[in-house]
């Protein structure tokens, strides 16, 4: 079994990184505050200490890691095959989940293949166009560790309208510098002291399942049928 990505767990207790996970809590709470239902996955090794779940209303939550030891995960999966039937859960939560994965786009099937009718999807990424975005691609190692690559709130939001998704909430955050002097400065809101682009954002999106409905014709035009349809032909 893999190990965590090398370094981030180290980085995940540092400063920075404990403001950043209380920040995305704070964040993440309120938007859970009308997601409800029996089963909520979390996907992802991003925090597996289920601190971003803690205002959760769903019954029951999950976590499936990608990588072992399971630690406090629940299950340790393919999150691009995910040991879970279709359809049966009621929000599934990416914590920076596709920008550690390998194939990006087939964890997030994944998690449209599991999310039933009407359930909702919250996910958290990095901006590429901003100074977080910046400081992973010019480094030489990925930053923070084990990000593979920084999707673009754009390109995530034409994948989940793709997959026939209502976006209902958008929230950008984290104006700050990555360093670690950042870490006693507020992450989530703009302000004289965080003049900066956002260097995050949340996508709050929801599953619709739109069934066709047949068309029936007009009565004057069934009318017309059914007499064409006794008339002798020539």
């Amino acid at each position: 079994m893999q190990e965590q990505p090398k370094g981030l767990s180290q980085w995940q207790a540092s400063p920075l990184g404990t403001a950043l996970y209380e920040a995305e809590a704070e964040l993440l709470g309120a938007a859970l505050d009308d997601v409800f239902g029996h089963e909520l996955l979390q996907l992802g090794d991003w925090d597996r200490s289920r601190r971003l779940l803690g205002r959760s209303r769903t019954r029951r939550q999950t976590v499936i890691g990608a990588v072992g030891p399971p630690a406090d995960s629940d299950i340790v999966a393919n999150l691009s095959a995910l040991p879970v039937q279709s359809g049966i859960i009621d929000a599934v939560v990416l914590p920076h989940s596709l920008e550690l994965a390998p194939d990006p786009y087939a964890v997030l099937r994944e998690a449209d293949r599991v999310l039933g009718a009407e359930g909702q999807l919250l996910l958290l990424g990095f901006r590429p166009l901003s100074a977080w975005g910046l400081r992973s691609a010019v480094g030489q190692v990925s930053f923070p560790p084990g990000l593979r690559r920084i999707l673009s709130e754009h390109r995530v939001r034409e994948w989940l309208v793709l997959l026939g998704y209502e976006i209902t909430a958008t929230e950008r955050y984290l104006y700050v510098l990555p360093t670690e002097r950042a870490a006693n400065r507020g992450l989530l809101r703009r302000g004289l002291l965080n003049p900066l682009p956002a260097g995050a954002y949340l996508i709050k999106a929801r599953k619709r399942i739109y069934g066709l409905t047949p068309l029936r014709p007009r009565r004057a035009e069934r009318r017309s049928v059914l007499g064409g349809l006794v008339e002798p032909s020539t």
